[in-house]
């Protein structure tokens, strides 16, 4: 799909102002912690026209793109394991970018070790899982990297803990990712 060089540096330029409502948190927060982080990530993604790229990426800051990844790695993941997240082409944004630092950083230390050994896989058979193929030879990666099978078990075992300390971060760290709006 895309990689996405640059994820920290530093650049000069204008950051977009993220708005969330306060009422929209609030009846998020009364759902669950998905709901609350979903308030954040569509916002952020409004705020860029909907789609991370390289051309909006500079837009943001690091705490709003770690958000946007762990979105994607949680989707991807949850959907298809590590495989569909490198076939889709977002292996080189989540393994070749500081994310798992970031989240390490936040406290998810167990996450990070994961991704950082998952990271390795990415390296070995990345080239080969992102190759055009069919469904029918998509589907037959899965049996062909087993290796990455123990590692979408332990992110779905592990998936409520994470997301939920996803979401006391973001709680705690609010300013860093929208302005609250009335």
């Amino acid at each position: 799909m895309f990689r996405l060089l640059g994820f920290f540096a530093l650049t000069l330029h204008i950051m977009i102002e993220v708005k969330v409502k306060d009422a929209a948190l609030r009846e998020a927060a009364m759902q669950d912690m998905d709901a609350f982080l979903r308030v954040f990530v569509d916002a952020i993604k409004a705020a860029i026209g909907g789609e991370l790229n390289a051309d909006n990426m500079s837009m943001l800051s690091v705490p709003q793109i770690t958000l946007l990844a762990y979105d994607i790695l949680h989707e991807e993941v949850m959907d298809g394991g590590f495989v569909q997240l490198i076939y889709n082409g977002y292996g080189g944004f989540i393994f070749d970018n500081p994310f798992a630092k970031v989240l390490r950083d936040w406290g998810l230390r167990d996450l990070a070790k994961m991704l950082f050994s998952v990271r390795k896989l990415y390296k070995e058979y990345g080239r080969k899982i992102r190759r055009d193929c069919t469904d029918e030879e998509f589907m037959a990666m899965f049996e062909q990297y087993p290796e990455f099978d123990d590692y979408d078990d332990e992110f779905v075992e592990n998936e409520e803990a994470w997301t939920e300390a996803i979401a006391r971060y973001v709680d705690e760290h609010i300013s860093d990712f929208a302005v609250v709006e009335e």
